[in-house]
């Protein structure tokens, strides 16, 4: 079974109606408003808005190009090529390039008329307000994308959960059997998230950002991290007691794992943490040394992570969430 989405059922619904309109209102060439309104249904509401307005405007070029050139030269179909090589490049300068399909409708439109009256002008401005109309009432619905931006939240933070549980095992035994899936279908997971949050945004008319597009370019900068420290940790040949240590503080990590933001809790821990190791006794052979200056170097690596989510002020509020939730 094939799926119809919400925007294919607009598109037929809103050509039908903009023909259906046009025939109401006797125009000619009435069927032009429905690929008019095909031709402006987007994906977002304010795609749509840009789009239609350029696609208007380029029509009243296209108008104005067509009687100089068609009333001026004559109605031959050399006439028509000169014309776009006129008119494109107009259309491209006012940034009204999406036009440029729509508008050749019109033109050929006036071309087979082969006079260019004042009615025929007001018919073709009215079958481009019908179809661009048409369209713009059509995508002021737009589908609630909150509970598929949920998901990949969710997935992505389960996601990182398995990486850290891995960076734990092999830090307590040195196992490296995992096959790193988690690595591709998270960077996946997150470009999906980003493009789907972004387009939330553009559905919105008052709303410059989005919440969730933050967070996902929260993950993603954490995630980076994440891709690097993976080789320091692999390198680690040798058992100490820091890797213990920061075992038990990736555990912590990775049990609070979640969209709201108290991660200066663990920033104090990774602190004490840092300080502890400090008093510790000095390394007894290279390898414990070489051992320690990686673990070390993953702990500033860890505390980058966290001053990333400390700045990013949370999705929902903080009682909504278990009180040991923080990264």
């Amino acid at each position: 079974m094939f799926k119809i989405g919400y925007r294919t059922l607009k598109t037929a619904l809103g050509a039908a109606f903009a023909i259906s309109l046009a025939q109401l209102f006797q125009l000619d060439n009435f069927a032009s408003a429905g690929i008019l309104t095909i031709l402006c249904i987007q994906v977002t509401k304010k795609k749509s808005l840009q789009t239609s307005w350029a696609r208007f405007f380029a029509c009243l070029i296209a108008i104005l190009f067509s009687f100089v050139f068609f009333e001026g030269i004559g109605y031959y179909p050399f006439v028509i090529g000169l014309l776009l090589l006129f008119f494109i490049p107009v259309t491209v300068i006012v940034h009204a390039k999406e036009g440029i399909v729509t508008s050749s409708v019109i033109i050929l439109h006036l071309y087979t008329s082969s006079h260019i009256t004042f009615s025929l002008v007001l018919n073709e401005i009215a079958l481009i307000s019908t179809g661009i109309g048409v369209a713009l009432i059509m995508n002021l619905y737009m589908p609630s994308v909150d509970k598929k931006l949920k998901e990949y939240q969710l997935k992505i933070e389960d996601n990182l959960s398995k990486i850290f549980l891995e960076i734990e095992e092999y830090l307590l035994s040195n196992d490296s059997s995992w096959d790193g899936k988690e690595i591709t279908e998270t960077a996946q997971l997150i470009n999906e998230a980003k493009t789907l949050a972004f387009r939330d945004v553009e559905n919105h008319f008052m709303r410059h950002e989005n919440l969730y597009y933050h967070y996902f370019k929260m993950r993603e900068k954490q995630f980076e991290i994440i891709e690097r420290v993976l080789p320091i940790i692999t390198s680690i040949n040798v058992t100490v007691d820091q890797a213990q240590i920061i075992a038990e503080f990736i555990q912590e990590v990775r049990e609070a794992i979640h969209p709201g933001n108290t991660a200066h809790k663990f920033l104090v821990k990774l602190h004490h943490m840092r300080k502890s190791f400090e008093e510790m006794p000095l390394p007894e052979t290279r390898e414990e040394f070489e051992a320690r200056a990686a673990l070390l170097h993953f702990v500033r690596e860890m505390e980058q992570y966290l001053v990333l989510k400390s700045q990013f002020k949370g999705i929902i509020a903080e009682h909504e969430f278990r009180p040991s939730r923080a990264t």
